[in-house]
């Protein structure tokens, strides 16, 4: 399968958290949640899930509450085959320098709820915009962000997005993370059919079947936790 199935840990104050619906004050360590791993340290569950791809949100940064870099850091030495995508935050290009000379990740992300399109415009023209994607991070298809330059439809964020040489873009909809409430397969196709790049879905996977569903419809991957660790999507699946 081409579908790449990327696992997610989220990281809150050094710990992977289970995410539901963005709702950060509430969530809670994931091994309480969990059939899948004895434990919420994050060196640990990477070891236990053993994926190919994983997406790691540090939420302290992202939200400024502090870093989950030396965390993040560890899992990097540990697990040189995995490949990482670190979404921290970024709001300035000393970020993202900061965070490419950490050499903690193979791909950055920026995300609407932190970045500008400024700054994926000045992204863009700098030697590294090779390692980074675009996350529109979306609450009931509303993008979130400070930028009024992205608070339009994200149909046409996706398309404005068609001038960045970017890597993929993220259609992550926060209100339907953490909650396996089903995904809108017909957004997702428009997102495909505006897109020059790689669509991947964040939130709202539910099984398998969602995976072949999506994959029909031209996405090429998907971010996924809550159906790993209840089960419904066998971890042979993300295995490297």
């Amino acid at each position: 399968m081409n579908f790449r199935l990327i696992f997610v840990l989220d990281l809150l104050d050094g710990i992977v958290v289970h995410a539901k619906r963005g709702e950060r004050e509430k969530y809670q360590p994931i091994h309480l949640f969990s059939s899948i791993v004895s434990s919420s340290d994050p060196v640990q569950v990477i070891e236990e899930v053993k994926p190919a791809e994983v997406y790691i949100a540090d939420l302290n940064k992202i939200m400024g509450t502090g870093s989950n870099k030396e965390v993040i850091r560890e899992i990097r030495n540990k697990n040189s085959r995995t490949r990482i995508t670190v979404d921290c935050g970024i709001k300035n290009m000393k970020d993202l320098k900061e965070a490419v000379e950490a050499e903690i990740a193979d791909n950055i992300i920026l995300g609407t709820e932190t970045a500008t399109m400024d700054l994926i415009a000045e992204v863009s023209k700098s030697d590294i915009s090779s390692d980074i994607s675009v996350s529109i991070d979306l609450f009931n298809k509303e993008v979130l962000t400070n930028d009024k330059r992205m608070k339009i439809d994200p149909l046409l964020l996706i398309k404005e997005l068609n001038a960045y040489p970017i890597q993929d873009v993220i259609v992550l909809e926060l209100n339907r993370v953490g909650t396996k409430s089903g995904i809108d397969f017909d957004f997702l196709a428009r997102a495909v059919e505006f897109s020059e790049h790689g669509i991947l879905c964040g939130g709202g996977v539910r099984s398998y079947e969602d995976v072949r569903k999506m994959e029909e419809i031209g996405v090429k991957g998907a971010l996924v936790a809550t159906a790993v660790h209840d089960g419904a999507i066998p971890l042979s699946l993300l295995r490297l």
